[in-house]
């Protein structure tokens, strides 16, 4: 199976080196991986003990981020190597202070497993969430190497738990420990014996309460907003663009907004610039105190600061629920305001229970939008619950790093004998 599984991967890859003269991402994730290995022997990694830590896009980096800056202050000592599957995490990221050597992942073939292991040589591995490259942790597993999954959540979906998925459900016991989501996910892997697993939560908690707690301002933002009502959207796409136009057309509600598009290249910003074209929108990037004297759209054409931004919102719609699924809820949640999402979100715990604690709306059109829009700018006390749940949702289920670095510190304990 290992051999049809590495066979897959590299038709995978050959589709994506295909791609690459017709599509950014392609190119970059594999440019990208042209020089891994040249770069890693020519970097200071492997001088001292190292740590590695993988995610696969910018998500999942912001959901390690608090496990990663947590080990940097305990283990001074060591080196962090930080790796990327995705570009949208590795271009982002690239630059990030919390880590001293920061790379693409090679693609996952037995040799480039090997090779990479040899060179840098971990003394433990950190995966996040659903990184499961079964050529690596068969050669972790092979040298002993701990290996811990974090934040992972597990559904009856997954071909570890289907009849066909035997070899699959075997790869997992050849990792050290499993650090889940929730309930659900233990008895699933209970199920098919596996018992070296608990329910730590999800670590993003952690990290939208540290962002919550950054101090930092944007003053050009704060010229935009003055005592306005704000609806940020967050990562949205045209479906949840085309709603928030509707609620300036057609609904009677007194908002500015911010949009922050999860495609920030100049083909979507143009779109969403004629879509807005008579609501004056800015762009970000090119925004002035006199430009926005009569602006009611603002759109964000930057990355990585979306996370600070639902500061100044009164409510958020964060994108994603009309196609493969909703983006970071919690980044809003942690500020109190309610938050509204399409309805493509069943696989996400955060908005099940958001939904559950009746502060987090799923809309399917512009009618819903409004409808509950309406309520909460009308009804102070119902906002005022929200506000209130809202917060406290994510305090109540912060904590996930410090069960996270507990057991890291067993691991390094066993591995070298000392803290």
């Amino acid at each position: 199976m290992i051999f049809l599984y590495t066979f897959l991967l590299r038709i995978y890859s050959l589709g994506i080196t295909i791609a690459s003269p017709f599509n950014k991402k392609a190119r970059l994730w594999s440019s990208g991986r042209r020089k891994v290995f040249e770069n890693l022997k020519n970097s200071h990694i492997g001088k001292r003990p190292v740590i590695w830590i993988h995610t696969a896009s910018l998500g999942e980096f912001e959901q390690g981020r608090p496990i990663i800056e947590r080990i940097k202050t305990i283990y001074s000592d060591h080196h962090i190597l930080l790796t990327f599957f995705s570009p949208s995490g590795y271009e982002v990221r690239k630059n990030y202070k919390g880590a001293d050597f920061i790379s693409y992942l090679p693609l996952d073939t037995i040799g480039n497993a090997r090779k990479f292991i040899s060179i840098v040589k971990p003394q433990m591995v950190i995966f996040v969430k659903y990184e499961f490259w079964f050529n690596y942790i068969n050669e972790l597993y092979k040298q002993k190497i701990p290996l811990l999954f974090v934040s992972v959540i597990f559904r009856p979906s997954q071909i570890f738990f289907k009849p066909i998925g035997f070899w699959f459900a075997k790869q997992l016991n050849k990792i050290s420990y499993l650090f889940v989501q929730n309930n659900i996910s233990i008895k699933l892997l209970q199920n098919i014996g596996i018992s070296h697993s608990e329910i730590s939560g999800d670590t993003r908690f952690d990290r939208v309460i540290e962002i919550k707690n950054e101090d930092v301002s944007f003053p050009i933002i704060e010229s935009y907003v003055l005592k306005s009502k704000i609806l940020v959207g967050g990562s949205t796409w045209s479906q949840g663009e085309a709603i928030i136009y509707d609620l300036l057309e057609k609904s009677n509600l007194d908002f500015k907004y911010i949009i922050a598009p999860h495609l920030i290249g100049d083909d979507h910003i143009n779109d969403i610039l004629k879509r807005f074209k008579k609501y004056n929108p800015v762009r970000y990037s090119k925004a002035n105190k006199s430009n926005m004297k009569n602006c009611k759209v603002l759109i964000i054409d930057e990355i990585g600061f979306l996370s600070k931004l639902y500061r100044y919102a009164d409510v958020a719609y964060v994108g994603g629920g009309f196609g493969a699924g909703i983006h970071n809820l919690l980044e809003a949640s942690t500020y109190g305001i309610p938050v509204l999402f399409g309805p493509n979100h069943k696989r996400f715990k955060e908005a099940i229970d958001l939904q559950n604690l009746e502060v987090g709306f799923s809309i399917s059109s512009y009618k819903e939008a409004k409808e509950i829009l309406t309520k909460l700018m009308t009804d102070r006390k119902f906002y005022e619950k929200c506000s209130q749940v809202s917060q406290q949702y994510v305090i109540e289920n912060s904590g996930a790093t410090d069960v996270v670095i507990s057991k890291v510190k067993e691991f390094i304990v066993a591995s070298k004998g000392v803290i």
